[in-house]
């Protein structure tokens, strides 16, 4: 392929007196679509807040209009450091043109929508089926365009371009973008940023698939699994806005921290309503303490059977009838009829339905009663019967009203329920371990755990049906138990799912082992699973460092590999002094632009405050679990820095991060895998000897 025509390499900071004409002619018209975009997005935006609510007709209609112009207008909002088009696509006025005739020929692919005053655009939205040849398109296959034009942008000054042509194939291997390298590469600093404008072609196609199909990515670090849900949630609301303004859509990860991280990508695509929490916060934001071999249990599957089981067991076999009395009149059901209605509806149906139905049938039962004597009630003598005392006692008595926090007191509180709930399916250590030593007085008083979250929202679903979403994308899926997956299930049975994660990255004692089980789990069995190795941000020497763990930790995965060059970018050293090695580094690594994490095991997390603090006297802060730290230099805790990058990664004292918890090495793997320029790892202590 003939070299692309270029401005990247020559024009940046430098003096625009030094630029080629012709070259200084083309950024200069390119500057001018900017500013006319730009001028054209202000129009769209202003338009919108001129409209009102008050043409609607009453009261409620005319909030749901006003948020709904709130929404628009804040989507509409311009940001003046972010790029409003990073690419270009010129036709080569011979491709088929259906829906897209009054398209011109010449396509700007940028983060939102805009047309001037005529409705004509000047920007098409990157989610539009005519820009995905934006990320498709190949010499081999031109779709339709001759020219792909990608900018470079100085914050939101434009200063360059490149040309990349699509209508001359010579069989070259295709040329490496500098502008696209320039990006990826881009120091962080803030919250993670959209990569709308570096998306690769095998990321495209996950983030176009379409709304009925479940996608499950096994992404290795640096691979871009979290920014591929993150922009399919973007493209599927715009594809289907309609369907899921009505279904909903929401963000699952794995920790407050890590939503901050992510918080500012889909408003920046324009994607301000968008549900985004953690599991904690879905299920039940509970704290009690409690064993990792008690929570793993809890999380086994086999605990949705007893957990049924314990519900249904609070039906119990009528011994007496019902007797109605109306005026003179007495009306009696036998208790052999009344065992046969709840024999029906016992199992059938949702515990809470299944009381309101008993109602119900106890009250035809009476009305056939009232008919054969000659009498002719209606359906509300049927509701007055259902709502009657004799019906409300006979069923409390058969049926009682329950609560989930009722049932799961009842089942870990007296050891005899919970055999009978668990029969065979737990064995007698399996039931003494979940029985509580020194149970609460009340279910009122009980303090419940994050385990038992999943366990009380199971109860729900059994007791009432959960309301299910359009779309739910779960990341860092391969940390949750197989009932927080039934739970997250429960919210997708009737959509689905963006399931995101990496098995090497498991660190839970339950973490799953395959795919097949979370979408089993999920019940989203059809969902397909898609496994991303290429690497963008990480660099080579650090992701080859960190791959050495995963035969011991993954070995059925395929070893990740990396676009990017490694040299120097990754320094192991041992040390005599800690504290004074870290703050060495740190210093180094301020002197360099980008963000900073120094990544320890949780319990050294003070220390190394402490002594980057005094006497080093180094500004910085302490990452916590809401994610409330906005810092360039971050001290963090070796369990929150899942789903985090930095520019500069100081791990201290790995082999502290191992003897943690059981997963250890897997543990290392997502810290020593945060980095995207630099990794230092410090050291007093030998080394895991995987890493030797």
């Amino acid at each position: 392929m003939p070299a692309p025509t270029s401005a990247s390499d020559r024009i940046g900071d430098d003096d625009p007196a030094d630029i080629p004409a012709d070259i200084s002619d083309v950024l200069l018209a390119e500057r001018a679509h900017l500013a006319r975009s730009r001028a054209a997005l202000a129009a769209m935006r202003a338009h919108a807040r001129s409209l009102s609510a008050d043409a609607a007709g009453d009261w409620v209609s005319q909030q749901i209009l006003r948020s709904l112009l709130d929404e628009r207008v804040a989507a509409l909002a311009d940001h003046p450091d972010t790029p409003l088009f990073f690419g270009r696509l010129d036709s080569d006025g011979n491709g088929e043109r259906t829906d897209d005739d009054d398209l011109p020929p010449r396509l700007y692919i940028g983060r939102r929508h805009v047309h001037d005053e005529h409705r004509r655009p000047l920007v098409i939205d990157w989610r539009a089926p005519v820009s995905r040849a934006f990320y498709q398109a190949s010499t081999t296959d031109p779709m339709g365009m001759r020219l792909r034009r990608r900018f470079g942008y100085q914050g939101g000054e434009l200063t360059a371009y490149e040309d990349e042509p699509l209508d001359r194939p010579d069989g070259r291997s295709p040329y490496t973008s500098k502008i696209l390298t320039k990006e990826i590469e881009r120091p962080r600093t803030g919250p993670m940023r959209d990569i709308v404008a570096t998306i690769q072609p095998d990321q495209d196609d996950l983030v176009r698939t379409d709304l009925d199909r479940t996608v499950c990515v096994q992404g290795a670090p640096g691979t871009g699994k979290t920014a591929v849900g993150l922009h399919r949630a973007a493209y599927l609301l715009f594809t289907h806005r309609e369907r899921l303004s009505r279904s909903g859509i929401m963000i699952v990860g794995p920790n407050r921290a890590f939503l901050s991280y992510i918080s500012s990508v889909l408003p920046a695509l324009g994607e301000v309503k968008v549900d985004q929490t953690t599991v904690a916060g879905l299920l039940g934001d509970h704290d009690a303490p409690e064993p990792p071999q008690v929570a793993a249990l809890k999380g086994d599957a086999r605990m949705a059977t007893v957990l049924k089981r314990a519900l249904w067991l609070h039906v119990t076999k009528p011994t007496e009838g019902l007797v109605y009395t109306s005026g003179g009149s007495r009306y009696r059901v036998p208790d052999y009829e009344i065992r046969e209605i709840v024999a029906s509806l016992r199992g059938t149906t949702r515990y809470g339905p299944g009381r309101a139905a008993l109602a119900q049938r106890l009250a035809h039962a009476v009305l056939i009663r009232m008919e054969q004597r000659g009498e002719a009630p209606d359906d509300r003598v049927q509701d007055a019967v259902a709502r009657s005392r004799p019906v409300r006692q006979l069923i409390d008595k058969v049926w009682p009203k329950l609560t989930p926090e009722q049932v799961l007191y009842r089942l870990l509180s007296d050891p005899a329920f919970l055999a009978a709930a668990a029969r065979s399916d737990l064995t007698e250590q399996e039931r003494e371990l979940l029985s509580w030593p020194k149970p609460a007085r009340s279910w009122r008083s009980a303090r419940w755990s994050a385990a038992d979250a999943a366990l009380l929202d199971e109860l729900a679903d059994l007791i009432e049906r959960t309301p299910s979403l359009g779309h739910l994308v779960v990341d860092e899926a391969q940390d949750l138990s197989a009932m927080q997956l039934r739970a997250l299930g429960r919210r997708c049975r009737n959509g689905s799912a963006t399931v995101l994660g990496d098995l090497a990255q498991g660190t839970t004692p339950w973490s799953a082992r395959s795919w097949t089980d979370v979408l089993h789990h999920l019940d989203q069995r059809d969902g397909e699973v898609t496994e991303l190795t290429l690497g963008f941000r990480t660099p080579r020497e650090v992701l080859d460092y960190a791959a050495r763990l995963l035969p011991a930790i993954a070995p059925g995965l395929a070893v990740p590999r990396s676009l990017r060059p490694g040299p120097g970018s990754l320094t192991v050293r041992r040390v005599d002094d800690l504290d004074a090695a870290v703050a060495e580094a740190v210093r180094a690594a301020l002197a360099r632009e980008g963000s900073i994490g120094v990544i320890v095991a949780d319990e050294l997390v003070a220390a190394v405050s402490a002594a980057l603090t005094e006497p080093a006297g180094i500004d910085h802060v302490v990452l916590s679990p809401d994610g409330t730290a906005e810092h360039r230099l971050q001290v963090v805790p070796a369990t929150l820095a899942k789903g985090l990058e930095y520019d500069h990664v100081i791990v201290a004292e790995p082999s502290e991060i191992v003897s943690a918890e059981p997963r250890g090495l897997a543990r290392l793997y997502v810290v020593l895998t945060r980095a995207v320029t630099t990794l230092t790892v410090l050291h007093t202590a030998a080394l895991p000897a995987e890493l030797a």
